[in-house]
């Protein structure tokens, strides 16, 4: 009797069928893989406020949000990593995850803050954290009249705007700016000589 062997032709189709199959599975695989690292989160923190550069990092302005970033999250700083005496190296506005690179030690900060008066009433839309030039118009030698405006100091942040009430609301307005410390020697003696100062918002048209 004649042993009955299997037909090639059957053999390619199981084979095929065994190929489909391991396709199938590692197709589900790769999308349960991605689905499963799109979902993993970390926390980290995100800006309340706007936090001025310079300005001291405290808990309360920042609250704690969990973020799917990936590879990137390793770069914004999460709630342990928020130490006290911490300033921001740079402007953080209200709503913006906060990378790492933007705390730094207050040792390592070369800014601080000053007080200064605008002659003029300052643009609607400056406000904290907005950066600005601060112009003088020096006094002149007789007392009475200003020399041309120039830019007295550039690379300014405004801290806080303190309007006058009243009559004097349309003109001077007083501003707590942030500056470079080598910065502030020149704004004393701006605001000690009697310089008329205004402020000027960075990018505004000339």
């Amino acid at each position: 009797m004649t042993a009955l062997s299997r037909s090639p032709r059957r053999f390619r189709g199981d084979l095929r069928f065994v190929v489909g199959i391991a396709l199938v599975l590692a197709s589900i695989a790769g999308v349960w893989s991605l689905v499963t690292a799109s979902d993993h989160s970390s926390p980290v923190l995100q800006a309340r406020t706007t936090v001025v550069r310079g300005e001291v990092l405290r808990a309360a302005d920042f609250e704690e949000v969990d973020v799917s970033l990936g590879p990137l999250t390793d770069e914004y700083l999460a709630p342990s990593q928020l130490v006290p005496g911490q300033i921001a190296a740079r402007t953080l506005t209200e709503g913006e995850l906060v990378p790492r690179s933007a705390a730094t030690s207050a040792e390592d900060g070369r800014t601080t803050t000053v007080v200064i008066k605008s002659s003029v009433r300052i643009p609607e839309d400056v406000q904290a954290g907005t950066e600005v030039e601060v112009w003088q118009a020096p006094l002149g030698e007789d007392g009475r009249t200003f020399e041309d405006p120039r830019i007295l100091v550039g690379d300014v942040v405004v801290r806080t705007v303190l309007e006058p009430d009243g009559l004097l609301a349309e003109g001077a307005a007083e501003l707590e700016i942030v500056i470079d410390r080598g910065n502030v020697a020149d704004v004393l003696a701006a605001v000690t000589g009697g310089a008329a100062l205004s402020v000027v918002p960075v990018g505004a048209g000339s």
